[in-house]
């Protein structure tokens, strides 16, 4: 897949991600652990994440549900499993057709949103290509970014075109990763996603960019 498709296909799901806002009810933040670039046809792909009450409080008790499907028509449910860890769940699930993979994870938190738009999230699509083929280098670090912003939850908050979309402001990157490494230095209500160097550079690329992605 070529950069700029991939680049459309990131920015898609992220606004489709963020178009479930937030309610006045029971809402929840959905955080991944890990999602990769890619995945390769019958091998398991683990997926671990956290679901937190209002993006703060870890929820756990609950019975997540992973939703996976194809455009060739193939379609995976799996369901996670509490982890040791308050609020963390995991689950292994087998992609067996090569191509474009969506994939919504529904948390489980509360049972009244009818329509999960406050407590599912919709991951960016999933490449998977064959086993054994040739690793696949998809996206760029604003990429990832932008890939970050949805698996980390980011969305839940900071949705392009809100009263608190980040990348509407010309924030330095050395600002950026301080607050994402810690929070706590702003004093703001934000929760400490320990997220690795790798991640905070790439989200620090996504909002403090100055071109790639368009900025409105």
């Amino acid at each position: 897949m070529h950069a700029a498709s991939c680049r459309s296909l990131v920015l898609v799901a992220l606004i489709a991600a963020s178009a479930a806002g937030l309610s006045a009810g029971g809402w929840s933040v959905i955080t991944l652990t890990d999602f990769p670039d890619y995945a390769m046809a019958g091998k398991p792909l683990t997926l671990t994440f956290t679901v937190r009450q209002h993006g703060n409080n870890m929820v756990s008790g609950l019975k997540p549900a992973i939703h996976a499907s194809a455009a060739a028509g193939a379609a995976v449910v799996v369901h996670a499993k509490p982890t040791s860890n308050p609020g963390e769940y995991s689950t292994s699930l087998v992609l067996d057709t090569v191509g474009d993979w969506a994939i919504t994870i529904d948390g489980g938190f509360n049972p009244e949103d009818k329509g999960r738009g406050y407590n599912s999230v919709a991951l960016p699509p999933l490449r998977v290509i064959r086993a054994g083929s040739a690793p696949l280098v998809l996206f760029s670090d604003a990429e990832r970014g932008a890939t970050l912003m949805v698996t980390k939850g980011c969305v839940s908050c900071h949705a392009p075109g809100s009263d608190r979309d980040i990348t509407r402001k010309r924030l330095a990157s050395s600002y950026v990763k301080m607050l994402l490494a810690d929070p706590s230095v702003r004093q703001i209500e934000m929760p400490n996603l320990r997220l690795s160097p790798a991640e905070i550079a790439s989200l620090a690329a996504f909002v403090s960019r100055d071109e790639g992605f368009a900025r409105r």
